[in-house]
C-alpha cells in the first residue's frame, strides 16, 4: 500500500531562478544563503551543507519520491517525512517556490508598486540611514565639501552602485567633479536593470522618495522616449521598486542639490544576446530604437541634460560562483584590476566598439553588472571623452570582490 501511495506523490514545485544564493556569512550558522532580491518575500533561509544538495529536486521536473529517495540515502533513516515536509514548507512559505504562494506574493507586489504615486525608498534603513539628519550627516562626511562653482561643465559621471560605505572613496571622486551650477540640469540617471528583461529598458513616471524628499522625475522625457523606442520599453517597470543602482544616485544628487531635483530614470538590461551569442546590441531592433530615442534626446536637449551612470564593475569569488577566495588587490584580483584598467581605457577614449569586444571575451567572465548603461552612454553621446577619477576594489565579503570606480566625462 506505502509503495503504491509513493507512486503517485506529486511533483515538487520549482525554485525560482531569480533568488540569490551565497554562503552564510554567520560561522556559527553554516550553509547557503538563500533571499529574493526582487522583494516579492523578506525572507531569508539559510540551508545546512548537508541539505543543499535537496535544491536540485525543486526543478520542476522531480516528484516527493525522488526527494524522499534521496534524504533516505543522506541520513540512512526511513522516516524522512518530516524533514522532507519541513524544507518543502520552508521554501515554499517564504515564497521562493514556483507555487500558488509565489504567484499570490508577486501580482501583490506589482498590484501596490502600480497604485503607489511615487516610487518608495527601498534602501533606506538598509544602504543607508532611513532619516533626513542622519543621512545628511553620513553623505557630508563621505562627500567632504559642497559642490564648487561652475568650471567647464561637466557631460557625465559614473559612479558606483554599491553599497555607499563600501564605494565611499569611488562615490566622492564622481560626484566632486559636479559643480553648484549643475544644479539646474536634468540628470538622465543610467543604472543597471539587476533583474529586468535582457535587451530591454524599464522606465517609470513616478517620482523617487528618499529621506529628503520627492525627486522628480521628467514625465515629459520619460514619455518621449517610450513612443520613440516602442517595444524597447517596460513602462512602469516593477523592477524600479526594488532596484539600488538609481536610488543610490537619487540620494547623492539630492544631497548636493536639494530634493527637488528633475531625474529621468532609466534602468539598462543586459545585452544578453550580443554576450552570450555575439554580434552587437543594436542588432537587436528595439535596443537600437532605444538607442536612437536616447542619441536624439541628447542631440536636442544639449548640456541641459547631466548624465549620471550608476554602475559596478567586476564580481569576483565565491558569492559570485568562482572557484577562488577574491581578496581586494590581491592575487587574482592583481589581474581583475588590469583587466578593468583596459576597459576603462576604451571608456576614457569614447572607443565603443573596442569597449564591448572586450566585455565580449569568454562572455564575460568579469561579470560587469554595469557594462549595458556604459554601452549605452557610449553610443548615445560618441562624443563624449573620459577621465578615470578613483579605481577601487571591496571585498563585500571575506571570500568575494566587487569593483568599481568614479569617472567624469566632458
Amino acid at each position: 500500500m506505502d509503495l503504491v501511495c509513493w507512486m503517485f506523490l506529486p511533483m515538487l514545485a520549482r525554485l525560482r531562478l531569480d533568488l540569490d544564493f551565497f554562503p552564510s556569512p554567520v560561522p556559527e550558522r553554516p550553509g547557503l544563503v538563500i533571499r529574493d532580491p526582487l522583494q516579492f518575500s523578506d525572507a531569508s533561509l539559510i540551508i545546512p551543507p548537508a541539505l543543499a544538495g535537496c535544491l536540485e529536486f525543486f526543478d520542476g521536473q522531480r516528484g516527493e519520491l525522488d526527494l524522499r529517495e534521496y534524504l533516505v540515502r543522506l541520513t540512512g533513516d526511513l522516516q524522512v517525512g518530516e524533514l522532507e515536509a519541513h524544507l518543502t514548507s520552508a521554501l515554499s512559505d517564504a515564497g521562493f517556490l514556483e507555487d500558488e504562494n509565489f504567484a499570490r506574493r508577486k501580482e501583490e507586489a506589482y498590484r501596490a508598486f502600480a497604485a503607489d504615486p511615487v516610487r518608495q525608498p527601498a534602501h533606506a534603513g538598509g544602504a543607508y540611514p532611513a532619516e533626513p539628519g542622519p543621512l545628511r550627516d553620513t553623505l557630508r562626511e563621505f562627500l567632504d565639501s559642497p559642490p564648487v562653482a561652475a568650471g567647464e561643465r561637466t557631460l557625465a559621471i559614473v559612479a558606483p552602485h554599491v553599497s555607499p560605505f563600501g564605494g565611499v572613496d569611488s562615490y566622492r571622486a564622481a560626484y566632486s567633479s559636479l559643480s553648484s551650477a549643475d544644479a539646474e540640469r536634468t540628470f538622465v540617471i543610467l543604472g543597471t536593470s539587476h533583474h529586468g528583461q535582457p535587451d530591454r529598458f524599464g522606465l517609470t513616471r513616478k517620482a523617487f522618495l528618499t529621506p529628503f524628499g520627492e525627486a522628480a522625475t521628467d514625465t515629459g522625457v520619460v514619455d518621449g522616449l517610450a513612443r520613440a523606442a516602442g517595444d524597447a520599453v517596460i513602462m512602469e517597470d516593477y523592477c524600479h521598486a526594488v532596484e539600488h543602482s538609481i536610488e543610490f544616485q537619487a540620494v547623492f544628487l539630492q544631497y548636493l542639490f536639494g530634493p527637488r531635483i528633475r531625474i529621468v530614470p532609466v534602468l539598462c538590461g543586459a545585452y544578453a544576446r550580443s554576450l552570450l551569442q555575439g554580434g552587437l546590441p543594436e542588432e537587436d531592433v528595439n535596443v537600437a530604437r532605444m538607442l536612437g530615442a536616447l542619441g536624439e534626446l541628447a542631440a536636442r536637449e544639449g548640456d541641459r541634460l547631466l548624465w549620471v551612470l550608476g554602475v559596478d564593475m567586476a564580481h569576483m569569488g565565491r558569492r559570485y560562483s568562482d572557484m577562488f577566495d577574491a581578496r581586494a588587490g590581491r592575487d587574482e584580483m592583481e589581474a581583475v584590476e588590469r583587466r578593468d584598467r583596459a576597459r576603462i581605457e576604451r571608456m576614457e577614449s569614447g572607443d565603443v566598439r573596442g569597449f564591448w569586444t572586450l566585455v565580449q571575451e569568454n562572455r564575460d567572465d568579469l561579470k560587469w553588472c554595469g557594462s549595458a548603461p556604459i554601452y549605452t552612454f557610449l553610443k548615445t553621446l560618441p562624443s563624449a571623452r573620459g577621465t578615470l577619477l578613483h579605481y577601487q576594489q571591496w571585498n563585500i565579503d571575506p571570500q568575494s570582490v566587487v569593483t568599481f570606480a568614479g569617472m567624469e566625462f566632458r
